[in-house]
């Protein structure tokens, strides 16, 4: 039944490394916008 935690748990592990990346790449974006409209000015 070992194989229920891997069935479960790996696509759950994917997902959350899939979000993750996406957070940070939202962070990443927003971060850097905001250092451009601070040149900017």
């Amino acid at each position: 039944m070992w194989y229920f935690a891997w069935l479960l748990g790996f696509p759950l592990a994917a997902a959350f490394a899939v979000l993750n990346a996406m957070w940070y790449e939202l962070v990443d974006d927003q971060a850097k916008a905001k250092a451009a409209g601070a040149q900017e000015k």
